[in-house]
């Protein structure tokens, strides 16, 4: 009876934590980010670099998470822009206790459920003090961390944070592809 409550309870506390997120995207433009290295699930590093004067999004991401289905959007929204010039990295978390042991197991599980080939990292802390420096700085130019899993941070080609939204915005949805679509549509800038 009490763990029941317990579920309950953290149902309910993630439910409103969503929906707040989800409201309206977080703008922040108080300074630019700097460039950031993630380990590759692949091997190797993806460096955000590579998208100087691009727009880019970073989503936590989980593999038993009820928002996982997210994972065949944001491959399609990948595929879409990508050839424009748009990048992205999908960061699994093991920080609300829904990611899988090993990356061995990640990476095979978005192989064969996903057909995902967007830049992955390795499974990293995405909130708290052992945070990737990514989500720290974020965190301090905009306020955001993630509340869930499939957070979602647009970094625009100047290299600040455009917007951030929660897990309940799906990554086709307007208000994200319109955004990205009219970072592409600048001219390359120079962060």
């Amino acid at each position: 009876m009490i763990r029941k409550h317990k579920v309950f309870l953290w149902a309910t506390i993630f439910v409103i934590a969503s929906a707040i997120a989800a409201v309206t995207p977080r703008l922040g433009r108080a300074s630019e980010l700097a460039t950031y290295s993630f380990p590759s699930i692949y091997g190797g590093r993806i460096d955000t670099r590579q998208w100087q004067g691009k727009p880019y999004l970073v989503v936590n991401t989980a593999s038993q998470c009820a928002f996982t289905k997210q994972y065949a959007d944001l491959q399609k929204l990948y595929d879409t822009y990508r050839d424009a010039g748009f990048g992205m990295i999908a960061v699994p978390s093991d920080d609300f206790n829904q990611e899988f042991d090993s990356d061995a197991e990640v990476k095979s599980f978005c192989a064969l459920n996903y057909d995902i080939d967007m830049p992955m990292s390795e499974t990293l802390a995405v909130t708290g003090a052992q945070a990737h420096p990514f989500f720290m700085a974020v965190r301090a130019q905009s306020g955001f961390a993630p509340a869930w899993n499939f957070n979602k941070i647009l970094i625009g080609g100047d290299g600040q944070v455009l917007a951030t939204w929660g897990a309940s915005t799906r990554p086709l949805s307007q208000k994200l592809t319109r955004m990205i679509e009219a970072e592409l549509a600048r001219p390359p800038q120079q962060p």
